[in-house]
């Protein structure tokens, strides 16, 4: 797909998510999968390799999440190629994104984007969750397939403010994973529909913290 292909099936999805992006986001989201498309003939990035494919199952499903966005500073954990936490800081200029992923090459990539898209917002670090220590905390954590709720729950506990909501991107409802769960937390599931992608499940599950006050 050439590059105003690309825009015209990115403006789409988005329009079919009931969305509006601001103006030269969907020149830059197709970009991104450009230069993803470019990187992944060396390096293995995500196991989607075609443009066309990488148009709902990346960045539609990531903006998907965007209406649960919670507070201005967000922290995308186990980022991998820059997903959810590129197409959230394309889209939402005005907060802040931290990408988060233990992969080199990975972090690499999100650098490059960032670097060459002029991404002031955000910002990628190299780091495992469990240790990374930023001084600060954030509004909201997200993960997409990262680790099952709970270990997710442990994971962005210490990264998270009084009040912020972590959001867990899933496939089928993970019944069992939310039983599972500490009683401290409070979850609530949402079954998301996402354009381009109607034959696979897709649900987001909110954790909060029991008798924390949201922001």
């Amino acid at each position: 797909m050439n590059h105003e292909s690309i825009v015209r099936e990115l403006s789409a999805g988005v329009d079919a998510l009931g969305q509006t992006l601001p103006d030269g986001a969907a020149d830059r989201l197709a970009t991104l999968l450009t230069e993803l498309e470019r990187w992944g003939r060396r390096i293995n990035l995500t196991a989607i390799r075609d443009v066309p494919d990488m148009i709902a199952g990346h960045v539609i499903d990531s903006l998907a999440v965007r209406p649960f966005l919670q507070g201005t500073e967000i922290v995308d954990i186990g980022t991998g190629a820059g997903f959810p936490g590129l197409p959230l800081a394309i889209a939402e200029p005005a907060l802040g994104f931290t990408l988060l992923d233990s992969n080199g090459k990975k972090i690499s990539f999100v650098q490059h984007i960032i670097s060459l898209l002029g991404l002031t917002n955000a910002s990628a670090v190299k780091s495992r969750a469990e240790d990374y220590a930023p001084g600060k905390r954030f509004d909201t954590v997200i993960a997409r397939a990262l680790a099952k709720t709970d270990r997710l729950a442990e994971l962005g506990a210490g990264l998270l403010r009084e009040g912020g909501v972590i959001l867990a991107l899933k496939g089928h409802y993970p019944a069992a994973e939310v039983d599972s769960l500490p009683t401290d937390w409070t979850t609530s599931v949402t079954e998301l529909r996402v354009p381009g992608l109607d034959d696979h499940a897709r649900h987001v599950v909110e954790l909060r913290r029991e008798g924390a006050e949201s922001a």
